[in-house]
């Protein structure tokens, strides 16, 4: 019985030095690798550049007519954001030229016969920015200040520019890629309210309300 139960203990002491030895030899697992999620708080720099459509109205007592400009806006943007969790808060201003323009030669008074033409000869934005980040992709809206030249010429023939301060509200959704690159497309809805073309253009003060709609794409650059 001693016999059995010394070899047993021998057994049992042999399978005890041997498991970590053998465990030493198993293949270990990697240990997970982490990656950190994408930050966006810092300023950036930008070009954007896009298409708009909208209306202009002509109104006067002797004056109606109803313009549909629409054309091309390549501009500039600059901007910072702070992002505290997956919330992200912005700023961002931009400055773009615009070729938008349209008449309306089927109107009465200025915008008779050979018509009335609206072109919007530049616009600036000045707006606050909330998105919420999935990672890279950041979704978000956007609204704040808008001010814009408006270039009214009726058929007189004569023309002038006045510049308007309205507002401007839109969304859109952002993608960073590249470390510090980002793009975005954006949709903003754009009032600039009305200009009033002089008696001394149009023959008696006449108002040009603007509105428009602008989708736009945009490249950044985070520092």
């Amino acid at each position: 019985m001693a016999r059995i139960i010394l070899s047993a203990l021998a057994g049992l002491l042999a399978l005890a030095f041997a498991s970590p030895a053998s465990a030493a030899d198993m293949p270990r697992k990697a240990a997970p690798y982490y990656v950190a999620p994408f930050n966006w708080t810092g300023f950036y720099i930008g070009i954007n550049g896009g298409y708009g459509w909208g209306t202009s109205d002509w109104s006067s007592a002797v004056t109606s007519g109803s313009a549909k400009p629409k054309g091309a806006l390549a501009g500039g943007t600059l901007g910072y954001n702070l992002q505290t969790g997956v919330w992200v808060w912005g700023l961002e201003a931009d400055l773009a030229y615009s070729w938008m323009k349209g008449s309306d030669s089927s109107g009465t008074g200025v915008c008779a016969g050979v018509g009335c033409e609206t072109r919007n000869t530049y616009l600036a934005t000045g707006r606050g920015r909330i998105g919420y980040s999935f990672d890279r992709w950041l979704p978000y809206i956007t609204g704040g200040a808008a001010y814009g030249g408006i270039k009214m010429t009726p058929n007189t023939g004569l023309s002038e520019t006045k510049s308007r301060l309205g507002w401007t509200l839109g969304g859109g959704v952002e993608y960073a890629f590249l470390g510090a690159w980002s793009a975005k497309l954006e949709y903003l809805y754009v009032d600039l309210g009305k200009a009033t073309c002089s008696a001394g253009t149009c023959g008696i003060d006449t108002d040009v309300k603007f509105k428009e709609s602008i989708v736009r794409a945009g490249l950044n650059y985070r520092f």
